[in-house]
């Protein structure tokens, strides 16, 4: 079951604040000396900064090889929830983790923010969550100010809420499980940092993930075989047109329009059909499975919401010699009659592509 999470009545009440610098810079770690206590007339803004970057995230989870108890960050939100006094405790506990992970010559420091945030819903309860924001860059701001009757303009440095790097929210939700975690990195190349080796957490095997995680490997399987179709040899195949391909794709995910209860064993006779394609698939599905480090279950209720993002993510693009390209749309394949065609032209001795429309909605 999916986890609906409302931020409508969230207050983000006190803040724990670190800066963080690189240990093999020998940059320190400063730590606050007392917990930050957030002005009622503060908190509306600060709250709306602090959870924006939330807003429709996957869920996690917290995990360890032999037992959740051995977990650190587990066994600090599990302390911060028990007992919201030890926030100052346990928040530093938590910079110093993240100062003694950022060993990697491209983590760059930065200033650490650590929240304790009251009435999130959960599934129609509120509930407690622990927000962990990370900033790596500050950038300059103007402020006007008025002196001895007079205006004047102070350049400062700040951060910038709208470009914070990394962020954690720890909800107060299966916390035998491993608590649900949102979690974002927006460098993405040292997620791996940030998600494994600092918050040490597992994607949550739930309906839109596992809806997303076949519907992706569905769409890539077919266009796999559609390049090794090229591939092959010469000819029709060698020549078929790339929204073919896209049109493959949309064929393969109405199993998931029309189903409610995605079956593995089902899917592959209705839609793979040949043992040839069953065992590619196979092949393909371990391969996703080895590189994410999650196995994928074979039977879970389908996510439509995660049904319609896939199909938005169809498309095609025709690069062609002559400078030319055309960008297909997903919706393209739903038009009643064929909007495009291919062709040769004996004259100039050139293929052409013949385009199909009512109307140019560019010139608007």
């Amino acid at each position: 079951m999916s986890v609906k999470i409302r931020f409508t009545s969230a207050a983000a009440t006190r803040l724990v604040l670190a800066k963080v610098g690189h240990p093999q810079r020998d940059e320190p770690l400063q730590t606050s000396k007392q917990v930050f206590q957030v002005p009622e007339d503060d908190r509306p803004a600060l709250t709306a900064i602090f959870l924006k970057a939330f807003k429709s995230l996957s869920g996690n989870r917290f995990n360890h090889h032999s037992s959740l108890d051995q977990h650190e960050m587990n066994s600090c939100a599990k302390a911060i929830f028990t007992s919201p006094e030890g926030l100052l405790e346990k928040g530093c506990d938590i910079a110093k983790r993240l100062y003694t992970k950022s060993n990697h010559p491209n983590i760059k420091s930065g200033d650490l923010c650590i929240s304790l945030i009251e009435d999130v819903e959960v599934n129609g309860e509120l509930t407690q969550a622990i927000c962990i924001l990370k900033s790596e860059s500050v950038v300059p701001f103007l402020s006007i100010s008025t002196k001895d009757g007079d205006l004047q303009l102070h350049t400062e440095q700040g951060i910038n809420p709208e470009k914070i790097d990394k962020g954690c929210l720890i909800l107060n939700h299966h916390p035998h499980k491993g608590f649900y975690v949102l979690t974002f990195d927006r460098s993405g190349s040292d997620s791996r940092f940030w998600v494994r080796d600092f918050l040490g957490v597992v994607p949550v095997t739930d309906s839109p993930f596992l809806t997303k995680g076949y519907t992706d490997m569905a769409v890539a399987f077919v266009k796999e075989e559609e390049k090794a179709k090229k591939a092959a040899g010469a000819g029709e195949a060698d020549d078929s047109p790339p929204w073919e391909t896209a049109t493959a794709a949309k064929e393969a995910l109405a199993y998931f329009e029309e189903k409610e209860h995605f079956s593995l064993q089902e899917f592959e006779e209705q839609v793979l059909r040949t043992p040839e394609a069953v065992a590619k698939f196979k092949e393909h599905r371990s391969r996703i499975e080895e590189e994410q480090g999650q196995r994928f279950e074979e039977s879970f209720e389908i996510s439509k919401k995660d049904v319609s993002k896939a199909k938005k993510r169809i498309g095609a693009v025709v690069k062609l010699d002559t400078g030319v390209e055309i960008h297909v749309k997903p919706g393209f394949t739903e038009q009643p009659e064929p909007v495009l065609e291919r062709g040769y032209d004996e004259a100039k001795g050139m293929k052409f592509i013949k385009v199909f429309f009512n109307e140019d909605l560019s010139a608007s």
